[in-house]
């Protein structure tokens, strides 16, 4: 029988239960990017306060008991009675949604959090929080725990008058988050981009907890030219750093740019500080305009014909970093978290700078544009060998079940309960393909190690045959260059499940797809679409049982359960996946009830762009430098 549906069955929820009850309308996720995200609104609060002129210095610091404490030298959250609440400004912060002084003349023209719910998210999704605040010579705190006040705003000290600012702590909830551990180098990334948005801003990090020991602080007065200098660390330029500043209809437009041989483009947007991962409005202004300006500038020179078609923007942009970061006085973002901008205003100021500057620039500076427009014609050049090489690509057949020898696939149509296993071999293929479920797992066996397209021309990337059979059974489409004709919602598989051998090779075919992925078909991973598997290192036999363990600490606890290790004890080390069979394969690794996947994000775009960049490019000494760096943080090699 039908559960009854009346107005009894409408639930209200009721101050900051629904942050609780649906934490990923407001943070993104319940993972390591969500949790993280906690931070991140809390530094904003205080990187808000620098913008309005009161802050110079925020302190990031990890707790050896999980904690994070985020402190700045702004004004302090107000400690007055609120008119309409009649509770303390800062409990009003911290318990109320939609609270904050960043709506209409708040004390705030341009701010990052603009929804007033960072604050309150924070504490609603925390064990406790406890703020303490440093204002007109008094210092004051109040404690909460999952988001409601559990004592009154309390004097606790004096301080000097001029000694003024906001202490936060908290401890995330292990019964909202999947993990509570705080993920540095994300942080660290984040706060780093912060101070090049933010030249006056200075801020300190510092990891307490064991084994992680760290202090280190930020500070670039350069801003974001430091920034594009960075992210081109180890390029070859093409260019000088281009920049421009400008104001305009109360928006500030701020942009960095520079050309290196490389065929890429890398465009990040800000606005606020906020990183608009998605891009929006502010990007579509600059991409469009610069690519009208240098087609313009190419006709003059002579070098596009009047027969000649004008350079595409992805013609134009190919070997371009760039940072377009705006300050707006009413952002409209969509949703909480801030990926993409939605302002129409801020496209046409974009724009307008962008043609007024770029082209100020390059009439005093003739060498560099013709540097570009080289940039220019290489790409084109390039774009129609690859057009070419693409068409045959495409009109071949699409796969099928086994259809070419490779690709068994499942039976079933809907994408939303199919996954594809890319295995390593014919013989791992084999098993996979006896052991799955053929209604919704397909099997995708590839030949050794990948192509590494870290260092490939997309020429070569796109002649590779294991990479044409990916593009050709995901069914996405791939973000080459210039066709740029991906699309998610054509994704034929929910899962794409990279399942390779415990061991070095293993671990290296993972790291190519992961970059493949990476620089061609990025969706997947924002779409938390790739996922990696975890099949078992051991197995073990004891009194005609089998158990398995995935790591030497868990066998290790598996023999202290089952009575130690004896005679009677068998003890196999799987070296690799095509020593299962496929009743062991399925139990394992493969069956959706008992087996053990992890996620492949990536939660900080800039910072996976280095490293990949570092550990696949063709630079030695950065990737020499990075393993020494981290060897010591390795634990479990396979070798």
């Amino acid at each position: 029988m039908a559960a009854k549906y009346d107005a009894n069955s409408i639930s209200i929820l009721e101050g900051l239960e629904a942050v609780r009850k649906r934490p990923g309308m407001y943070i993104g996720s319940v993972g390591t990017k969500g949790l993280n995200h906690l931070i991140y609104e809390i530094a904003d609060n205080a990187v808000d306060e620098h913008l309005a002129g009161y802050c110079s210095e925020i302190t990031v610091t990890l707790n050896n008991d999980g904690t994070a404490t985020i402190i700045d030298n702004g004004r302090g959250i107000p400690i007055g009675i609120h008119p309409k609440a009649g509770i303390p400004a800062v409990e009003v912060v911290f318990t109320v949604l939609h609270a904050g002084g960043k709506f209409g003349d708040g004390g705030y023209k341009i701010s990052g959090g603009l929804h007033g719910v960072g604050a309150s998210v924070v504490n609603a999704l925390s064990v406790w929080l406890e703020v303490e605040i440093k204002v007109d010579g008094g210092v004051y705190r109040q404690r909460y725990e999952r988001g409601k006040a559990v004592a009154p705003l309390e004097k606790v000290g004096t301080c000097r008058k001029n000694d003024t600012g906001t202490k936060v702590t908290f401890l995330p909830d292990g019964e909202i988050f999947e993990k509570t551990r705080f993920k540095s180098d994300a942080i660290k990334s984040r706060m780093h981009e912060t101070t090049y948005l933010n030249p006056g801003l200075t801020i300190h990090f510092e990891d307490k907890r064991s084994g992680s020991e760290e202090k280190i602080t930020y500070s670039e007065p350069d801003g974001i030219k430091a920034y594009v200098k960075e992210l081109n660390n180890g390029k070859e330029a093409v260019t000088d750093i281009i920049y421009f500043k400008k104001s305009e209809d109360g928006i500030e437009v701020e942009c960095a740019f520079q050309y290196v041989n490389e065929f890429e483009e890398n465009i990040l947007g800000f606005c606020n500080n906020i990183y608009t991962q998605e891009g929006g409005t502010h990007i579509t202004g600059f991409k469009s305009k610069f690519t009208m300006i240098i087609n313009q500038y190419a006709r003059e020179l002579g070098v596009l014909k009047e027969k000649d078609n004008n350079f595409t923007g992805l013609d134009v942009r190919n070997g371009m970093t760039a940072i377009v970061a705006i300050k707006h006085p009413a952002p409209r973002f969509e949703g909480q978290t801030k990926t993409k901008l939605d302002n129409p205003d801020a496209g046409t100021v974009v724009s307008a700078v962008t043609s007024d500057e770029v082209q100020l620039y390059f009439d005093r500076n003739l060498e560099q544009l013709k540097s570009v427009i080289a940039c220019a014609e290489k790409s084109a050049k390039i774009r129609k060998a690859e057009e070419r090489t693409k068409t045959n690509l495409l009109s071949k057949s699409k796969f099928s079940i086994d259809s070419n020898g490779k690709l068994a696939n499942c039976e079933s149509k809907k994408s939303e309960e199919c996954e594809v296993f890319i295995v390593e071999g014919d013989s791992a293929g084999g098993s996979a393909k006896t052991a799955r479920n053929r209604r919704t797992q397909a099997i995708l066996p590839i030949r050794g190690k990948i192509l590494n397209v870290e260092k490939a021309s997309i020429d070569k990337v796109l002649a590779n045959a294991e990479i044409k059979t990916m593009i050709n059974s995901f069914g996405c489409g791939f973000l080459e260059g210039y066709g740029n004709d991906f699309d998610i919602s054509k994704l034929r598989y929910d899962k794409i499940i990279i399942m390779t051998d415990a061991d070095v090779d293993g671990a290296h075919i993972r790291t190519l797809l992961l970059t493949f992925f990476f620089r061609y078909m990025r969706g997947l991973l924002d779409g938390g679409h790739v996922y990696i598997a975890q099949p078992p290192l051991y197995q073990v036999k004891k009194n005609k049982k089998e158990y398995y363990a995935y790591s030497d600490q868990e066998l290790e606890s598996l023999l202290n359960e089952i009575g130690g290790k004896d005679n009677a004890t068998n003890i196999q080390r799987y070296k690799g996946l095509g020593e299962m069979n496929a009743t062991q394969l399925w139990d394992t690794t493969m069956d959706p009830e008992k087996r053990i996947l992890l996620k492949a994000t990536i939660e900080d775009a800039i910072a996976a762009d280095e490293i990949f960049t570092i550990l696949m490019g063709d630079k030695v000494e950065p990737r020499r430098e990075f393993i020494h760096k981290n060897a010591k943080k390795v634990s479990n090699l396979d070798i």
